[in-house]
């Protein structure tokens, strides 16, 4: 086999010993007697084998004159030090080895047959771009420092990896440029070093095999696997997306394996929270803690001993208990950490105080299944990689803390990215004030003018009435069973109480039926508390035969409410549910719209989904907006009601009960002002003028159609509210289309609203949405068709 098969390099490569060779022709006549024989027997070999002079790049023939190579690398190879130093010969940056020192072999060998040594960090690319400024240096006295740590990463007989680092000696090569090199001028030179990643462009100054290759280097190796192993958990610590990975845990056993010289470790960890004096599980992807071993949480004084505790807390240093089993069977089992480890089937243990200025932040916890293996002495391994892990969990800690903090924004006062762009101008503004002028300046306030409004929401249809109707329901059954109960026992026992109490129950059961107050849930609820509740447990404990029935009244009690929440439930789940479902289908189209046309995006849970846009130039920072971006997002919106009115009703049959909902839409046609009101931090509109919008949307929803006691929105039907002849064409000619589309029905009403306080002369347009249920076939129904198909 060649030296240059399958391989890409500048360079055409031969095994000479030419310039070690030259250097003994110099020593063949020095002074010194045994210098000088020594330098005449190493020159006989090469004499009596021209070959390795010349040079060759059959590989067979490093096999064929190892005993004459070996003898020639006499002097570079000490004999005295082969069993203690690692290395060996080589072509640089090549996996061609010879004259290996008896260590080197030996942990070759070690690795076992299937290991093939290869040089770990090197990619394809780079080694040609490094023989590129090999040549650059001893051709051209261009001098371009591209030094980095090459290594082998070889297993040793226990399977723990270990690192080498290897350094050569270039002193015995010779390179010159043979009919295929290209002349490298000062430009060329200028451009390579622009252009490193470029490899075409380095290939094109130094075309394949245009220089030859004489000579060998000498690779010095060096066991760095402790130094590795702490710049590996350093690189592991400081990738954040790393530690997403499914096989970041192992690796980070592998890298202490290493570190320690241990096969039989694994790493945890627990999070020390401060304010409750707790340790806490760190949730992440193989995490796991063997101090709290299955618990999510544990109180510090309960995880450790007093002494354990002093020692981690409060002293902040790390402790090892090298034999679990000894101080277990000692009679020390009441030890709350030796306990825990020997439930586990660990023997011996190290734990690290991971802390910084301000305290514990958390626990460091190695654990060994073999004992002894981990102790006070090997413990010492962990000074040079803590701060590392304190630093990674320092940063671990502010991320979730901004994550913590991007949530509570997100769900409780977000600022939108549309309109950030300002509140970031106004913080540096206010900064950069505070800097100059020493004093807390006031932060302005945030408007933006000129932007057109877009209203719409998905609501429940009913919503009062049906919650109402969850409430009788599960306060009639309340009733109803306390009643029976009390029928039993007076049957028993008479007493003026129970009659008293049994009227009350009929009365208020009547009460359900007939005359449903605002009030009447809390007055039930109060009775059934406060009355019912101290007389049903009298009666368990003095009648037994009552005991099965009351126990399966609590047993239908909700614990928190202290009554029954059955149906309220039902309903309240698919309220929440809907919610959900629409809110999250919303953000997902909103992503979307943003892509067309930057605007203002918000919006609230009630009981339903509502949303606020806003869009204008003012908000884009942009002097680019157009009418059609506003025509195009009322468009849209249209699209996406229809869109969640038919995902609402395809999944209807998965929520807890069945109810209706109802779209609408409010069309605004001037432009108005929005502030952003840091009392309630939210966006409210500006001005007396643009209050009326807000009046309007608050409203409008439970408006009647004029003339009538029908609101104007309706299941089934999306309804679009405008006040100008332009808004009702305009919506006209979007509602042709999407009866194209076969999105909305056929019918169109045009309706008039009842006057609103302060508001008057609003109309509406409300229409049919057509759902499709079986999204294949592309069949479309109308809302009672739906209804029909999904009943029948």
């Amino acid at each position: 086999m060649d030296v240059n098969d399958n391989l890409e390099s500048p360079f055409h490569i031969k095994i000479s010993f030419n310039k070690l060779l030259n250097q003994y022709d110099e020593l063949i006549s020095n002074d010194d007697d045994f210098i000088a024989a020594n330098a005449r027997r190493v020159l006989k070999i090469a004499e009596n084998h021209p070959t390795l002079r010349k040079g060759f790049s059959d590989l067979s023939l490093i096999d064929k004159y190892n005993l004459e190579i070996q003898g020639i690398l006499q002097d570079a190879f000490n004999p005295l030090l082969t069993k203690n130093e690692i290395k060996a010969a080589s072509v640089p940056f090549h996996d061609v080895l010879f004259n290996m020192s008896d260590r080197f072999k030996t942990i070759v060998e070690t690795a076992g047959e299937d290991f093939e040594l290869k040089i770990k960090n090197m990619p394809t690319d780079d080694i040609y771009i490094v023989a590129c400024t090999i040549i650059l240096s001893l051709c051209y006295d261009f001098q371009i420092n591209f030094k980095r740590p090459f290594l082998y990463e070889i297993p040793d007989a226990n399977g723990i990896m270990r690192y080498y680092k290897i350094l050569y000696n270039a002193d015995f090569i010779e390179i010159t440029p043979n009919e295929n090199a290209v002349k490298i001028t000062d430009k060329d030179v200028d451009e390579l070093l622009d252009n490193f990643e470029n490899i075409d462009l380095w290939k094109e100054k130094f075309p394949p095999n245009s220089y030859d290759f004489k000579g060998f280097v000498i690779s010095n190796i060096f066991d760095v696997t402790d130094d590795q192993s702490i710049s590996n958990i350093k690189s592991s610590l400081i990738g954040s997306d790393k530690r997403k990975d499914e096989g970041f845990m192992e690796g980070f056993h592998e890298i202490f394996r290493s570190l320690f010289g241990l096969k039989d470790i694994q790493v945890g960890f627990s999070i020390y929270n401060k304010e409750h004096d707790k340790f806490e599980r760190v949730y992440g992807v193989g995490t796991n803690s063997f101090l709290l071993d299955e618990r999510e949480t544990a109180n510090c004084s309960d995880a450790l001993c007093e002494w354990s505790y002093n020692k981690l807390l409060k002293e902040k240093e790390y402790f090892s208990v090298s034999d679990v089993d000894a101080i277990y069977k000692s009679g020390k089992e009441c030890v709350p950490h030796i306990k825990v480890l020997h439930s586990q089937g660990i023997k011996s243990a190290i734990f690290a105080p991971i802390a910084n200025e301000e305290g514990l932040m958390g626990i460091l916890e190695i654990v060994s299944k073999k004992s002894k293996v981990l102790n006070s002495v090997i413990a010492n391994k962990l000074v040079d990689v803590m701060p590392f892990i304190v630093s990674a969990v320092e940063r671990s800690k502010s991320e979730e803390e901004n994550l913590i903090e991007a949530i509570i924004q997100k769900e409780c006062t977000a600022i939108h990215p549309s309109v950030h762009w300002k509140f970031v101008e106004e913080a540096k503004r206010y900064i950069k004030t505070q800097m100059d002028i020493g004093e807390p300046p006031t932060f302005r306030k945030i408007a933006f003018e000129d932007v057109y409004p877009l209203f719409g929401q998905i609501d429940v249809k009913g919503s009062s009435e049906a919650r109402n109707s969850a409430t009788k329901k599960d306060l009639a059954l309340q009733l109803s069973l306390a009643g029976k109960i009390l029928d039993t026992i007076t049957d028993l026992q008479q007493m003026p109480i129970y009659e008293q109490v049994k009227f009350q129950i009929s009365a208020y059961a009547s009460d359900i039926k007939n005359n449903f107050q605002v009030d009447s849930e809390h007055d039930i609820t109060e009775f059934l508390k406060n009355d019912v509740k101290p007389i049903l447990k009298l009666i368990a404990k003095s009648h037994s035969s009552a005991l099965a029935d009351i126990e399966d009244y609590f047993n239908k009690i909700d614990t928190e409410l202290g009554v029954i929440y059955f149906y309220r439930k039902h309903y309240d789940d698919t309220v929440k549910l809907i919610n959900t479902n629409m809110s999250s289908m919303l953000d997902e189209k909103q992503t979307e719209a943003q892509k067309m046309y930057p605007h203002f995006f918000e919006r609230f849970k009630t009981d339903g989904v509502e949303h606020n846009m806003y869009i204008g130039e003012t908000i884009t920072k942009e002097d680019n907006f157009n009418p059609i971006y506003l025509y195009n997002l009322r468009l849209w919106q249209l699209q996406v009601m229809c869109e969640m009115e038919n995902a609402y009703y395809q999944n209807q049959h998965e929520y807890p009960i069945a109810l209706d909902v109802a779209s609408m839409v409010l069309v605004f046609n001037q432009p108005l002002s929005i502030r952003f009101r840091m009392d309630e931090k939210r966006f409210d509109v500006d001005g007396t003028y643009n209050a009326r919008y807000e009046v309007v949307k608050k409203r409008v929803d439970k408006a009647f159609i004029k003339g009538t006691e029908e609101r104007i929105t309706d299941k089934g039907k999306l309804t679009i509210v405008y006040s100008q002849k332009e808004d009702e064409e305009e919506y006209l000619r979007y509602i042709k289309f999407l009866q194209s589309k076969h999105i909305l029905d056929e019918n169109i009403e045009f309706l008039v609203l009842e006057d609103l306080q302060g508001v008057t002369g609003l109309k509406a347009l409300r229409i049919g949405v057509l759902y499709h249920k079986d999204k294949d076939n592309k069949k479309f129904y109308t809302y009672k068709d739906l209804m029909q198909t999904i009943t029948s």
